[in-house]
């Protein structure tokens, strides 16, 4: 959701200049700042930009300047024809020298100076709305272009989710078998090798992959991911909803590292959030 834009121009001697920054926000916050008796040339680009964004932080700002020195200088074409004429009809001395241009244009009234006037006040605003216009068409490009970076990098994202849950669905350790084993053992260590009741070993061992079972978390994992790839597919403003996917995918992996049972288990499930933090992070850049 960051981006920048600017549009600027010239309207009489006022020249303005539109600037817009947009970063990362929950919602759509549009701020705008424009001098005074400018409010409706500011509040039509707030509209505008209301109807471009659905999400993020806008700091929109208006600046004109007027240079002091604005000014218009005329020359009196004619005048200075019939001073040019009038000088070369006139006998010259002995030791005159000729008559120059800048000598003739230093004569009063040949050349005027005049101050610009304010720039009318239907056409200022007729551009500004036309610069506003441009602004926001330049901010929704940048932003599409960023989209489309951050659809590859989120895309991949997903993919690592998905290869993760299903390199946890086969983790061999979540098989009752090896969890009777590495009970087995536990047990051998603390009563010296004497053990238990071979049924009651293989109902603890049932008890125990049933507590550690993370199926529905992994199911859930995968529904995560599908529906974070539709939305992907459907494009729009779906950074909400993604970001209501991180936060799911990210209790899963949480649940699934709390019932690991086998050590090569939790090195999946960290893996796992580790990539799902990284994809939350960058939702938060998606509109």
């Amino acid at each position: 959701m960051t981006g920048f834009a600017r549009a600027a121009g010239t309207t009489g001697a006022v020249q303005w200049l539109w600037e817009i920054r947009t970063v990362n926000g929950r919602g759509l916050d549009i701020r705008v700042r424009v001098p005074n008796g400018f409010e409706a040339a500011g509040e039509a680009a707030r509209a505008a930009l209301s109807k471009a964004l659905a999400r993020g932080q806008c700091q929109l700002g208006l600046t004109l300047t007027r240079p002091e020195n604005a000014a218009r200088v005329r020359i009196d074409e004619a005048l200075l024809a019939d001073l040019a004429a009038s000088v070369a009809r006139v006998p010259r001395p002995a030791g005159i020298a000729p008559a120059t241009l800048d000598g003739l244009l230093s004569v009063r009234g040949v050349v005027e100076v005049e101050a610009e006037g304010p720039a009318d006040p239907e056409a200022l605003n007729r551009d500004l709305a036309e610069g506003a216009e441009a602004l926001v068409a330049d901010l929704a490009a940048a932003r599409r272009a960023e989209g489309a970076s951050l659809r590859e990098i989120v895309g991949g994202q997903l993919a690592e989710i998905a290869r993760l849950t299903k390199s946890a669905e086969d983790c061999p350790a979540r098989r009752p078998e090896a969890v009777k084993a590495r009970l087995t053992a536990s047990i051998a260590a603390l009563t010296d090798g004497t053990g238990l009741d071979p049924d009651r070993l293989h109902q603890e061992a049932v008890l125990l992959a049933a507590k550690a079972d993370v199926r529905e978390e992994l199911d859930r994992l995968r529904a995560h991911v599908a529906a974070a790839n539709d939305l992907l597919a459907a494009g729009g403003a779906i950074g909400r909803r993604l970001d209501f996917l991180a936060q799911e995918l990210g209790r899963e992996a949480n649940t699934l590292c709390a019932k690991a049972n086998d050590i090569a288990l939790s090195r999946i499930g960290l893996d796992l959030k580790a990539v799902v933090e990284q994809f939350r992070e960058q939702v938060q850049n998606v509109e």
